[in-house]
């Protein structure tokens, strides 16, 4: 990275090290509550990001129609919020059938703002899942994955508004599409894109101080964990927070397994970073290198399980991908953390440990003054820190130090922001 990067990044930091909040979270500075932030109707026809629905910038890829005699229609589930209307015209309750999570929870949130922005009204949604051919070859309706959403009192004035609080709400791709609905869609939750970010499994190991092996999920604010200190000795380092916690959706996961005798096996996702050597098997000459980019024949790190001081390179042997439930990133003090005997970074997305580690030095600070939670990823999800400051970096770094996966991506600003 070239300096001037290195100290916009720095000054960045420093921006956000200096604005003393009294929570974890921007809602609140200096002792008072910003203003709600403005929100702009969509224009008719205008779509949110704006790039094709089945990019992976949005969407994503269409994976195959569900049929209710297919294996995958387990996939889909009905929703019974009370606080939507479904005008189910077919009388088969299609239009409340939708992916798992990703589709419900969003369009559930967006029901919240349409009764928060107009009281009195509701949310309706005129076309969920389509299994009668209804809409063009590869549509996400197929796949439970898009919506097609009014107001209950079936004001069209409201569309351009409706279409903003769905991009509020979380929809992947939002689409101003006519003039008697607005289209959203969200990514597929087992695909490698379904979200950004890096992070591993929920049932993945981490060692505690205390002498015994914990889940992931499992960890606490005040644990202490295994890691590698700034002068690469291991450390028992303080688990803040999670960056990035939802326990209930799956995702694919890289798998890296190491040669005998020194067989392990760890599972993160795509752009999460690792410690890699190529010849070598001392750490000092490891570098930071995206999950899909290690290879068999790489050389990774792992510390054994009593965490005396012993850590070891030792060769990949096969590198392949896994669909878990759960996913969690973990923030640890240090910046590292022995994942199922591996050592990996907290980090991902962007190529660079140490400006990454950097960049969270503030959110370190929050945390250290007592200003911020254990667990401050509100309802679960990406913390706001990292959304902010993703989006911050996309002007300032070049988007080849971004894993592929990222780039392109567009991320809005939590409502409170």
């Amino acid at each position: 990275m070239a300096p001037r990067r290195l100290v916009v990044l720095a000054l960045l930091c420093a921006l956000l090290s200096a604005a003393p909040t009294r929570g974890c979270g921007p809602g609140r500075m200096h002792g008072r509550r910003r203003p709600p932030r403005r929100l702009t109707p969509l224009a008719y026809k205008q779509f949110i990001p704006n790039v094709a629905e089945k990019t992976l910038g949005a969407s994503g890829r269409y994976e195959g129609k569900i049929t209710r005699n297919s294996e995958r229609f387990k996939e889909l589930t009905p929703n019974y919020n009370p606080d939507i209307i479904f005008k189910d015209e077919e009388n088969t309750g299609a239009d409340r059938l939708m992916t798992q999570q990703r589709c419900k929870d969003r369009l559930n949130s967006l029901a919240i703002s349409v009764m928060n922005q107009w009281p009195g009204v509701k949310l309706r949604v005129t076309e969920g899942w389509d299994e009668d051919g209804h809409h063009s070859d590869e549509s996400l309706h197929y796949e439970g994955r898009a919506v097609d959403v009014t107001t209950s009192d079936r004001d069209r004035g409201k569309y351009g508004m409706l279409a903003r609080l769905a991009v509020e709400a979380g929809f992947d791709w939002v689409y101003y599409e006519s003039k008697a609905h607005v289209h959203c869609s969200v990514k597929a939750e087992n695909s490698i894109a379904a979200k950004s970010g890096g992070c591993f499994a929920g049932s993945t190991m981490v060692r505690t101080e205390a002498g015994v092996s914990k889940r992931m999920m499992d960890l606490q604010p005040g644990d202490r964990v295994l890691a590698i200190g700034h002068d690469g000795g291991i450390v028992y380092s303080d688990f803040l927070l999670f960056l990035d916690e939802e326990p209930s959706i799956r995702r694919l996961f890289h798998v890296i397994d190491t040669e005998a005798p020194y067989l392990r096996r760890l599972h993160l996702t795509a752009s999460h970073l690792v410690f890699v050597a190529k010849n070598s098997s001392l750490f000092q000459d490891a570098h930071p290198l995206f999950a899909s980019g290690v290879i068999p024949g790489d050389i990774i790190f792992i510390v054994n399980g009593t965490g005396n001081g012993e850590m070891r390179g030792v060769r990949v042997a096969r590198v392949h991908t896994e669909i878990q439930w759960g996913s969690y990133a973990p923030l640890t003090a240090h910046g590292t953390i022995v994942v199922d005997s591996v050592l990996a970074s907290c980090y991902a997305m962007l190529d660079m440990h140490k400006v990454a580690h950097w960049a969270f030095a503030p959110l370190r600070l929050l945390h250290n003054l007592g200003m911020c939670s254990g667990s401050p990823a509100h309802g679960g999800g990406i913390h706001w820190y990292p959304r902010l400051l993703h989006s911050v970096a996309r002007f300032v770094i070049r988007d080849e130090v971004f894993h592929p996966l990222e780039q392109n991506r567009v991320f809005s600003l939590p409502a409170s922001a």
